[in-house]
C-alpha cells in the first residue's frame, strides 16, 4: 500500500485528478467492511471472479442515472438552482449538477438524453446561436469531466437539437461524452438515422441503441451509461461484478466439470459477494439516507439494480474445446456449448434472490462485461476474438444476435469501416435495421483510418494512446485504461468491414 501511494504522489505520468482518484481509492480499500464469502475468495484468488475494483468499503453507486427531466422543471433546493427558463441557464444548471452525481470514476457515467433537455429551450433561438453555446458546453464535458464513461442518449425522435448536437460532433471530434442514438425504424427518420452513422464513422460516435427491445427491459424509463449500461432513470447499478469465464474455464479437468462444479458454486459465490456489497451501501454508508440526490427524488433507491457481469464467454469456449480445436462463433458445437453455459447463468440469476433489488423483480440482471485494462486472454461480454471474426458481417450480427439475447442491462460489438460506408450511409442504416430485427440490442462504429477508436465501449484518441505510451500526462482519463487494452486485446487488428 505504501509503495503504491509514494508511486502515485510522485508520478509524472498523472495528472492531478488522476492521482487524486488513485489516491482516494487507495485510502477506501484500507478498510475490511464485508462479509465475504470463502468461496468468493477463492474464486477471486484464481482470476474467476472478479469485483470490477470497486473498492472495499462500497459508499456511492457504481452508476446513478439521474433524472434530469425531473431537475430541470424544478431546479435543485440543495444546489441553490432555480428552474432554467433559457438555454443559458439550462447548460450552467447542469454543468453544476454534474459535479455533485457520483460514480465508480467519480465523474457522472450518464449526462441525460441531451436533445430532449435542450429541445424545449431552442424557441427564438438560432442555429448560429444554438451551435456556439452547445460547443462550449461539449467542450466543458470534455475537459472538465474528462472521461469516456461518461455518456449521453440521443434520440429516438428527430429533434432540432439532436441535429445540431450531431453537428457538432461530427466537427469537434471528442471522445467525451460517449453518445448513443436510441434508434427505432418506427420512429427515427432515415435521414436522422444516416447523419448519425456519418458522423460515427467520422468520430465513432453515437453508437446504435435497439429501442424497441429496451424499452421492454423495465416498467419505466432506462437511459445507457457508461460502456453500454442499459439501466432504469431515476435509479442506476448498485454494483457490477463479473464472472470471468476463461479462467474458471483454465480450473476445469473436463466440460462437465465445469458445467457440474464450478460453474454452479462460482455463480453461487458472486451472488452471495454482490448481496454483501449491496447490503453496506444501502444499510450503512448512508448515500440513500443523505445525499441531496434521494431527498429531491431524482434517484430513487427502489430503482437500482446489481448488474451480474459475464466476461470471455468466447475464450472460455475456446480453451474447453481447445483439445478438438473447435472455436466460438466459427464452429457450431463451440457456440452451442456457449448458449448452454449461458442458459445456466441467466437460469441461476432468474432464481437467485438479490437483496434491495425492486425493479428487477428481487433478481439481479445480466450484463455483458466489456472487459478492465488488465484483461489479457478475457475477449469483451459474448463477442468473438479479435482475429476469429465471420468473413460475412451479416453472419458476424447473426451470431451476436442469438447472445446478445440473455443480457437486459446491455451486451455490445464493435464495428471498424473503411471509407465504403461514408459513400452509402444509408446501406449502414438498412444493415442496422437488419441487425435490430433479429434482436441484435447495441452496435458501434467508427472509421477504420480515422484517429479515434473504440476500446471496449468507450472511445479514445490513437493520438493520446501514443502521447500516453511515450510517457506524457493526458487529460483523458481513459487513456490510461486504453492503452493497455488496445494492445493486450490486439485492437489494432479487428476486422474492418466494407459497405459495398
Amino acid at each position: 500500500m505504501n509503495d503504491f501511494v509514494y508511486e502515485t504522489v510522485t508520478s509524472t505520468h498523472l495528472n492531478y485528478h488522476q492521482k487524486l482518484a488513485a489516491l482516494c481509492h487507495a485510502a477506501e480499500d484500507t478498510l475490511d467492511v464485508l462479509e465475504i464469502p470463502e468461496k468468493f475468495r477463492y474464486y477471486q484468488d484464481h482470476g474467476a471472479l472478479c469485483d470490477m475494483n470497486e473498492g472495499h468499503a462500497p459508499y456511492r453507486p457504481r452508476y446513478v442515472m439521474v433524472d434530469f427531466e425531473k431537475f430541470v422543471k424544478n431546479g435543485s433546493k440543495f444546489l441553490k438552482i432555480a428552474p432554467p427558463k433559457t438555454l443559458d441557464q439550462l447548460i450552467w444548471s447542469l454543468e453544476v449538477l454534474y459535479q455533485y452525481i457520483p460514480s465508480i470514476t467519480t465523474k457522472p457515467v450518464y449526462l441525460g438524453n441531451l436533445d430532449t433537455l435542450i429541445e424545449p429551450f431552442l424557441d427564438g433561438v438560432s442555429d448560429e446561436e444554438a451551435l456556439y453555446q452547445l460547443r462550449y458546453f461539449l467542450g466543458f464535458c470534455n475537459r472538465v469531466i474528462a472521461n469516456a464513461y461518461s455518456h449521453a442518449n440521443l434520440g429516438p425522435k428527430a429533434t432540432r437539437a439532436g441535429r445540431l448536437l450531431l453537428q457538432l460532433e461530427a466537427e469537434l471530434q471528442l471522445e467525451v461524452p460517449n453518445f448513443s442514438l436510441k434508434y427505432d425504424p418506427s420512429i427515427t427518420p432515415d435521414d436522422f438515422a444516416e447523419q448519425a452513422v456519418l458522423c460515427s464513422l467520422k468520430c465513432g460516435n453515437p453508437a446504435f441503441c435497439n429501442d424497441a427491445i429496451h424499452r421492454n427491459t423495465y416498467t419505466l424509463d432506462y437511459g445507457v451509461s457508461s460502456c453500454y449500461n442499459v439501466l432504469p432513470l431515476r435509479g442506476g447499478a448498485y454494483t457490477l461484478s463479473r464472472l470471468v469465464l476463461p479462467r474458471l474455464a483454465a480450473m476445469a479437468t473436463s466440460v462437465e466439470h465445469f458445467m457440474e462444479t464450478l460453474l454452479p458454486e462460482a455463480c453461487q459465490a458472486l451472488g452471495e459477494y454482490m448481496n454483501a456489497r449491496i447490503a453496506f451501501l444501502v444499510e450503512k454508508s448512508g448515500f440513500f439516507q443523505s445525499d441531496f440526490l434521494v431527498q429531491e427524488g431524482l434517484v430513487e433507491r427502489e430503482r437500482f439494480v446489481g448488474m451480474y457481469g459475464v466476461a470471455g464467454l468466447c475464450d472460455c469456449v475456446n480453451r474447453l474445446l481447445a483439445d478438438r480445436n473447435l472455436r466460438y462463433g466459427r464452429d457450431a458445437e463451440a457456440d452451442d456449448l456457449a448458449a448452454r453455459i449461458m442458459a445456466y447463468i441467466e437460469d441461476f440469476v432468474a432464481k437467485f434472490p438479490a437483496r434491495y433489488s425492486e425493479i428487477a423483480g428481487g433478481h439481479f440482471l445480466l450484463h455483458a462485461q466489456a472487459g478492465l485494462a488488465t484483461d489479457e486472454g478475457v475477449t469483451s461480454g459474448v463477442r468473438i476474438v479479435v482475429g476469429d471474426e465471420p468473413e460475412n458481417l451479416l453472419d458476424h450480427f447473426r451470431h451476436s444476435a442469438r447472445f446478445h439475447a440473455y443480457f437486459p442491462t446491455g451486451c455490445s460489438d464493435i464495428f471498424p469501416f473503411d471509407h465504403t460506408a461514408e459513400r452509402n450511409p444509408a446501406a449502414l442504416v438498412d444493415i442496422i435495421k437488419g441487425a435490430f430485427q433479429i434482436g441484435d440490442k447495441y452496435c458501434a462504429f467508427y472509421g477504420a483510418d480515422g484517429d479515434m477508436v473504440r476500446i471496449t465501449g468507450y472511445l479514445v484518441k490513437r493520438s493520446d494512446l501514443e502521447k500516453y505510451d511515450r510517457g506524457e500526462v493526458v487529460l483523458q482519463d481513459n487513456v490510461i485504461n486504453g492503452s493497455s487494452n488496445y494492445k493486450l486485446n490486439r485492437l489494432h487488428a479487428r476486422k474492418v468491414r466494407s459497405v459495398e
